[in-house]
């Protein structure tokens, strides 16, 4: 799915026109144990209960594409009978009705979901009327002719609210607040399927975790049964390690600033895509090429690239390298710039010692205070 397409699907999350039809639940204690179901038709729930059942649905499509969210494909082997895309199917033909296929979801997400405290589990199902696009990219809305069915599920921590005071309005008195176990923000969220040129692509899933930085890999296998997707953090590790590897002893300081300055004009050339910028193993040689990489350096990069990262495995840019600050190291100081101004920092050799020299004007500042003969 594209950034539009998630867009669209989120808008239908309003209780105005709404297209949800069944909302089902199950809450989980830390042992494991089912404490609670409840299935309701979702437009019979009290106003106020709909829009904060609403605020979580919408929270489990939030997120940067490539980091939260995740475009997720099934291997054939889940598609046939006894699968776990071929399961999903079946919930989500059953329209969140057959109890026995629901409490089997339940158990599944128990049996694989990582987490040691109380959570709730909701699900809800939908069916949206496509409307059709015109030729200058206007809506359409007589001119819907596909309608996408769909479930989307969530697993939600529980915890108490704080302890505190609370003013009582009936004693007019300060008194300690009762504690109430409430329900938080989705960890971790799926649509299925996914919603690919605005129709249903029953061979896809969209993913969501809460935590970029921790995509629950062994859930998203064990659950689903596909390929994990690899994690922002992952990717840069293995993007860095993909430089180093090909550069050596050649790997400095002046090189490095290169290949994330151009690396930043990619990302900046494609901002308008659909899409977030993927990178190949070709294209990431393509860059290194470009920043000078020294031909002999490249002989191997195919092959290392291959054992670090995998053949046929891509990066997104935008995990990467941060377009907000560029980022130096030592044992004792941090060193933070924009992007831009990268340039003004340079190495050198002072009376024998290897030094960061930074280029200044008149306007320096320490801790606020401007200072002279810098």
């Amino acid at each position: 799915m594209i950034k539009k397409e998630i867009l669209e699907i989120k808008k239908l999350f309003r209780m105005e026109d709404c297209c949800l039809t069944r909302i089902c639940g199950c809450y989980v204690d830390y042992e494991k144990t089912k404490k609670l179901e409840f299935k309701e038709t979702f437009l019979a729930l009290p106003e106020e209960e709909g829009f904060k059942y609403l605020k979580l649905f919408k929270k489990a499509l939030s997120g940067t594409l490539g980091r939260n969210l995740q475009n997720v494909d099934f291997p054939l082997a889940e598609e046939t009978e006894g699968g776990r895309q071929h399961f999903l199917y079946q919930v989500r033909e059953s329209q969140l009705k057959d109890e026995e296929l629901l409490d089997q979801m339940y158990d599944r997400i128990i049996e694989t979901y990582p987490f040691g405290e109380n959570y709730l589990i909701l699900m809800i199902h939908g069916l949206y009327d496509v409307p059709g696009k015109a030729t200058d990219g206007t809506t359409m809305e007589d001119a819907s002719d596909i309608v996408y069915e769909f479930v989307l599920g969530c697993v939600c921590p529980v915890a108490l609210s704080k302890p505190g005071l609370c003013y009582n309005e009936e004693n007019n008195h300060i008194e300690d607040r009762s504690r109430d176990w409430l329900v938080g923000e989705p960890m971790t969220g799926f649509l299925f399927p996914a919603f690919n040129g605005r129709q249903a692509d029953i061979h896809s899933m969209l993913y969501y975790s809460k935590k970029a930085a921790d995509l629950q890999p062994e859930f998203v296998e064990n659950m689903f049964g596909c390929p994990a997707p690899v994690d922002a953090a992952t990717q840069k590790e293995i993007f860095n390690a993909v430089i180093q590897d090909t550069l050596g002893e050649d790997c400095n300081y002046e090189t490095v600033r290169v290949i994330h300055d151009n690396l930043q004009e990619m990302i900046i050339a494609h901002e308008d895509d659909p899409e977030p910028l993927e990178l190949s193993g070709r294209d990431v040689k393509r860059l290194l090429e470009l920043s000078g990489v020294p031909e002999e350096k490249m002989e191997h990069f195919d092959r290392e690239y291959a054992e670090t990262a995998g053949e046929k495995t891509s990066l997104l840019a935008d995990n990467l390298t941060d377009s907000r600050k560029f980022s130096i190291k030592t044992p004792d100081i941090t060193i933070q710039v924009s992007p831009e101004c990268a340039g003004l920092i340079e190495t050198r050799v002072i009376d024998g010692r290897k030094c960061l020299v930074i280029a200044v004007d008149d306007r320096v500042e320490v801790n606020g205070m401007p200072v002279q003969g810098i």
